[in-house]
């Protein structure tokens, strides 16, 4: 059960997050607002789409930088009650160091839960939503691209036709078993074009020999057959690559259905690994903070421990990036790309520890 001075010691810790989450989301929201300004600025909209827009994509983006808010917060935190005294008045009523650093971690893990769970859930729904109606005011809205149990579906727009392509599979730059739909304007069948593999490096696909039916004849075409599109690979792979929009039981569908159309899955991997690391993360933050505090002299003015605060901050978000991007490439294991700044951080702080326990 949390003594008196414990629950005191929460409730201040966690006023401190929510102002330095307010600040950031603030910052986060007018940030987004411009850039929503600039691209409604040739288009006749509500003048609150920019608005609703911007709050709308605000709170995924806040999610992404959570670990921050916690470390930045925590130093404030520290501030403040060394400044009013009350750190000596928590040591005087039994809170020594380490029950203050147990005290915080367990907060801050708990928390981490909660904001996996609830806040996460809540952002990458808002994150569809933005998408979705932005998407609806994008020149691209013609272009369309899914994943479902019956394969891969992509409809396309270009010369005139339209284009209804379904293939099983992608393997590497390849479709498998694809079946392509050629309509005119008035959605009235011109082709219909099956192949056991296109080529899709490019924007104009290689189709190796198609069967093409055609005014009820089949015609075997033998040479490559050449289909323009807007897709290429990349493209392809890029129209599932915003899995902030989202929640943990669809990216673990969107898994299965990679996996089912023999598409690499790492990505989505390492996006799941980051989701569930959430917790440990803000918990680590908050200790290294909170160590950070404790080594550091009294009288060391603020302007130093925000500058310390960013440039960690800075540090670690790069550092997790580059360790990513390499699990993203396969250079590295993806749970070593998660968790190797993990692991750094807990060196630290250990060390930390080690001299915090001199004092």
């Amino acid at each position: 059960m949390l003594k008196t001075f414990e629950l005191y010691l929460i409730i201040l810790f966690l006023k401190k997050i929510l102002n330095i989450f307010l600040i950031f989301f603030t910052l986060i929201f007018i940030l987004n607002l411009f850039e929503e300004i600039n691209f409604f600025k040739d288009l006749e909209v509500n003048i609150f789409l920019p608005l609703i827009l911007s709050s709308l994509n605000a709170p995924a983006t806040i999610f992404e930088i959570f670990p921050f808010i916690f470390l930045i917060g925590t130093q404030f935190f520290f501030l403040d009650i060394i400044d009013k005294n009350e750190l000596e008045i928590l040591k005087i009523n039994g809170l020594n160091n380490l029950k203050i650093l147990r005290t915080l971690f367990l907060t801050s893990l708990i928390f981490g839960f909660i904001l996996t769970i609830v806040f996460h859930s809540l952002s990458s729904k808002l994150k569809f939503v933005y998408l979705e109606t932005k998407n609806s005011y994008s020149k691209d809205d013609k272009y369309l691209a899914v994943i479902k149990e019956s394969g891969l579906w992509i409809k396309d727009e270009i010369n005139n036709k339209i284009l209804i392509i379904n293939a099983d599979k992608i393997s590497k730059n390849l479709l498998v078993n694809v079946s392509i739909h050629e309509f005119d304007d008035n959605f009235k069948l011109i082709n219909l074009i099956q192949s056991k593999e296109i080529d899709i490096s490019k924007y104009e696909w290689i189709v190796l020999k198609p069967l093409v039916f055609n005014n009820n004849k089949t015609i075997q075409v033998e040479e490559e057959y050449l289909i323009e599109t807007h897709f290429d690979i990349e493209k392809i792979n890029s129209l599932f690559s915003n899995l902030s929009s989202l929640n943990l039981s669809q990216l673990l569908k969107l898994k299965n259905d990679y996996s089912s159309l023999g598409n690499s899955t790492r990505e989505v991997d390492i996006h799941l690994h980051k989701l569930y690391s959430v917790p440990l993360f803000l918990s680590i933050m908050t200790v290294f903070a909170s160590i950070i505090m404790f080594n550091n002299k009294r009288n060391t003015s603020v302007v130093f421990h925000l500058i310390l605060g960013i440039l960690s901050s800075v540090i670690i978000y790069y550092l997790s990036y580059l360790f990513s991007l390499m699990g993203e490439n396969g250079k590295i294991p993806i749970i070593l790309s998660i968790y190797l700044p993990f692991m750094v951080l807990i060196l630290i702080i250990s060390i930390g520890m080690i001299k915090l326990n001199e004092k």
